[in-house]
């Protein structure tokens, strides 16, 4: 069995999988804040205990503290398997990577296009994950990744106004927009931040006249509706795309 982990900036996310299962197709999976990596290891060790895991995978964009802590849990649950960081390459698993220097790309961002051109081969397709940052990427028929867009995420956009504007409120990301004008100052700052993502996504649909949206991540539940642009909700995209690239290496 496999251990698939996304390091992001505010969780870690991870999955327990076989290489030859369906893409998305989890044994075991979960998730913790950077601050509950003891709940990672009690996790782990159980996985590790009751399925068996002989290969590690890693994308980690949260930086050298996050790395060391992943690697003393992980020593501690499965001392005799080697961790593998995932990282941009020049060509993976079916996508060419079109960034001017492609080892710059965020090793997330890789695996999500590798998951975009997994699950819509063969189409122009706008992957979008809406995290701590929101990033939108282009991703053309025969999967040549483009590039994109990076944005603050809902939360970031919603906490950068409360911090930065002495009498505006901070505000749930979650709350639920009137119709129409927003006639108080909460709801107009979450009218305004879920237009400014919203809007974000559908010009770079219609920019890259995008057969396939693809959206992802904590925020997205939230995002989606807004849209006026066909869509599909896709749980954890870069789980997915490591899910994939491990997968077309066996």
């Amino acid at each position: 069995m496999i251990l698939l982990i996304d390091a992001g900036n505010t969780r870690v996310k991870w999955a327990l999988t076989a290489s030859d299962a369906p893409l998305g197709e989890w044994t075991a999976h979960g998730a913790a804040a950077h601050a509950d990596t003891p709940q990672l290891e009690l996790a782990w060790c159980e996985t590790a205990s009751t399925h068996g895991v002989s290969r590690v995978v890693i994308a980690n964009v949260a930086g050298n503290a996050l790395r060391v802590q992943l690697e003393y849990v992980l020593q501690r649950c499965l001392p005799d398997v080697a961790v593998e960081w995932f990282a941009s390459l020049p060509v993976l698993a079916g996508v060419t990577n079109g960034y001017r220097s492609p080892s710059q790309l965020g090793c997330d961002r890789f695996a999500a296009a590798i998951a975009g051109h997994a699950l819509a081969p063969g189409v122009r397709a706008i992957v979008v994950n809406c995290g701590t940052a929101t990033t939108i990427d282009a991703i053309t028929p025969d999967g040549v990744f483009l590039g994109g867009m990076i944005l603050p995420g809902l939360g970031l956009m919603a906490s950068s106004l409360a911090r930065n504007t002495a009498q505006l409120p901070q505000i749930a990301q979650d709350g639920k927009l009137p119709d129409g004008f927003a006639d108080n100052t909460d709801d107009a700052i979450l009218s305004g931040i879920l237009a400014a993502q919203s809007g974000a996504i559908e010009h770079a649909c219609a920019q890259h006249q995008a057969a396939e949206c693809i959206i992802s991540g904590g925020a997205a539940p939230y995002i989606a509706p807004m849209l006026k642009v066909p869509y599909r909700i896709v749980e954890n995209i870069v789980l997915i795309g490591l899910h994939a690239a491990v997968s077309s290496a066996e």
